[in-house]
């Protein structure tokens, strides 16, 4: 796809050796869905999503969590307007295509609960009025793994709301190299211009649900999501919600291919991002030293793909 891979080269200008990671940063822009990109400090997360942002003409915002961030900080609040003697209501930051949610574990869970419908159903309900999001709609939040201090876990009904989790890690030798001389006179994002439009992401999302899926990859989904559920690695299985982003994720995969079907590969080389965040291990998974990617791993190895052809 040509403007997909206008975007991809415009944020390989910045974020180097990073090739599957943007990949699949645009599969969850395809698929319609929110990321969750979680790793440690330095490693670039914030970066990546204002490169995106720079190199799709969409608006964009940046909300900073902290411990003291409000609901209304987010969302908006109504004021009341002494000439009109009416409460006016002036729209937060969540209003724009792409919402940078920067360190979003670093807010309490009652903040973090303001995304809910917003991230659900494109809409922020203030009072006996609803205000729709305009499309397309986006949330990119970084988190610092839980281990930091002066974090908190993001609620499972959030976690359920980000179609897929992913890690950027540290780069290689080289691309370390690469980038420090990028950024030894100036930083190369400054540079970055946009290279598609809203109308373009509109048309990308429109083809990726036009993407056929067959039966078989249907109970194919089901039966990996379904696994999570009775498998004693984990105490909280999968939901319904993960396999329909599993589905619009193995969309997106094929039409990233050139494909317009779905095939059990494209299933399965995106069910851990998909899926790892959404689960709890049980103790007996914990006590063999599994953690959740693993165990969805070894949960993939016990559900046999279909054959199926063109």
């Amino acid at each position: 796809m040509e403007v997909l891979e206008r975007i991809e080269k415009n944020i390989e200008k910045v974020i180097l050796g990073k090739d599957r990671e943007i990949r699949n940063i645009l599969k969850g822009m395809l698929a319609g869905g929110h990321i969750l990109i979680e790793d440690i400090p330095g490693i670039g997360k914030t970066t990546l999503v204002k490169a995106l942002a720079r190199s799709v003409d969409l608006t964009y915002s940046r909300i900073q969590f902290t411990p003291d961030l409000l609901p209304s900080d987010i969302t908006g609040v109504s004021i009341y307007n002494q000439k009109t003697m009416n409460f006016e209501y002036r729209k937060g930051p969540i209003f724009a295509n792409v919402v940078l949610a920067d360190e979003i574990n670093r807010t309490s869970p009652k903040t973090q609960s303001a995304l809910l419908e917003v991230m659900e159903e494109n809409q922020v309900s203030e009072g006996n009025s609803t205000y729709a999001l305009e499309k397309p709609f986006f949330v990119m939040a970084t988190q610092n793994p839980i281990e930091y201090e002066g974090t908190f876990n993001l609620p499972e009904a959030q976690l359920d709301r980000f179609m897929i989790r992913i890690r950027i890690g540290y780069p290689s030798h080289d691309d370390e190299i690469r980038i420090l001389m990028n950024f030894r006179e100036e930083n190369p994002l400054e540079a970055l211009e946009p290279v598609a439009t809203k109308e373009d992401i509109l048309i990308l999302q429109d083809n990726t649900r036009r993407v056929r899926v067959s039966d078989e990859i249907y109970d194919y989904i089901v039966r990996i999501t379904s696994e999570t559920r009775t498998n004693r690695l984990f105490t909280l299985g999968a939901s319904p919600r993960a396999s329909l982003a599993l589905m619009k994720i193995g969309q997106a995969s094929a039409l990233i291919s050139g494909r317009d079907y779905v095939i059990p590969e494209d299933i399965k080389e995106n069910a851990s991002m998909v899926l790892s965040h959404r689960v709890q291990t049980s103790a007996y998974a914990r006590s063999q030293g599994t953690g959740s990617l693993e165990a969805i791993k070894l949960a993939l190895a016990m559900v046999d793909p279909p054959k199926i052809g063109r």
